[in-house]
């Protein structure tokens, strides 16, 4: 095509046109924990006419679990909040056997039955984060043709707030745990120690049967007899390890099969949940000063814990001063994992 003669206005229509019309999308390489050199990130980099750049992006991996499969999530409820209270109820006054009536007195007093209400706090966090971009970023992603730098940078700020909001369920905030705990960072839940002292799926024949035989009368005893579990989370190491026979000399059902049937045999009105977690194996709990390869037994119920996200994330509208730089904010509040009734949850822990 000859450009001689060509009007600057439709000139700069035909660059556009020809340059700007590619659909092919480029390539992000991320391995599994989001390691990139630095030195690689540019919008520049070597190729020849004989080099195609595939339409796929390949985006990072990362670990990630649903939070309201482990326990009961409340959004927004008490938005903008800097506290939530839960007012718990229990019984006071006389028992039942104070309710007997001797007939032979005139004017006995009748014992009284009462209840009183108390308070459970539940602190709030606030959070916000920005994204940024001027008229430099955003032509030069759609000159090359291949990456929008605006819907990454949103996405990448979304993928922040899930895998934290993630983070605080299991573990709590690492800032603050007194207030801020997970659910596998109570600190007011009892540990036992001495039922499992060896990953579940390396124990020997004789030791799977005492841990089966034993676990839901540690969690029993735990409770005061009053309720059964209906929740295991395991590390996620261990988990993996289960479809192991429960005796290698008659491999005829799995070890995860064989606890799955007895608790469903033990605990009535519904089957006990059996998950992995990554969060429990100590190599990933030590941040939050577990160190132990925990296992959590509990009974998930509204009324025995919960975890609140008083506003769910929220973007605003993108703003400018200058129609150069361009910046909108994401923002949100979360709770730590409240947990209303300690005696319903137990923690096996070993190292």
């Amino acid at each position: 095509m000859i450009y001689k003669g060509v009007a600057p206005e439709k000139f700069a229509g035909l660059m556009q046109e020809k340059y700007n019309r590619k659909s092919f999308r480029g390539l992000e390489l991320r391995n599994a924990n989001g390691d990139i050199s630095p030195n690689s990130l540019s919008y520049n980099y070597t190729m020849d006419r004989l080099s195609y750049i595939r339409q796929r992006v390949v985006e990072q991996t990362f670990y990630e679990v649903l939070p309201s499969n482990y326990l009961d999530v409340i959004p927004g409820e008490g938005a903008f909040a800097q506290q939530i209270i839960t007012n718990a109820t229990i019984k006071t006054g006389s028992n039942f056997a104070s309710g007997k009536v001797n007939t032979s007195g005139h004017n006995n007093r009748l014992a009284t039955a009462d209840a009183a209400v108390t308070p459970v706090y539940t602190k709030v966090t606030n959070w916000a984060m920005a994204i940024d971009y001027n008229i430099f970023d955003v032509e030069q992603s759609l000159f090359s043709g291949n990456w929008d730098i605006v819907e990454m940078k949103h996405r990448a700020r979304k993928k922040d707030w899930d895998l934290g909001i993630q983070a605080v369920a299991f573990l709590g905030d690492l800032d603050d745990l007194t207030d801020f705990p997970g659910l596998l960072t109570q600190s007011t839940v009892n540990v036992n120690t001495s039922l499992i002292t060896t990953n579940i799926s390396a124990m020997t024949y004789t030791q799977y049967n005492t841990f089966v035989a034993g676990v839901i009368g540690a969690f029993l005893s735990n409770a005061n007899q009053t309720v059964y579990p209906n929740m295991f989370v395991i590390p996620q190491d261990d988990y993996a390890g289960l479809a192991a026979p429960i005796n290698p000399e008659f491999p005829l059902i799995s070890k995860l099969s064989y606890l799955q049937q007895a608790f469903d045999a033990i605990v009535p009105n519904g089957k006990v949940k059996i998950l992995p977690s990554a969060y429990a194996m100590s190599a990933y709990n030590n941040a939050a000063g577990v160190n132990k390869q925990r296992y959590a037994l509990y009974r998930r119920d509204i009324d025995t814990m919960f975890m609140e996200l008083p506003v769910d994330y929220q973007t605003t509208m993108v703003g400018t001063l200058n129609n150069f730089n361009f910046q909108d904010a994401a923002y949100g509040q979360y709770c730590g994992v409240t947990l209303l009734k300690p005696l319903e949850m137990l923690y096996f822990d070993h190292s």
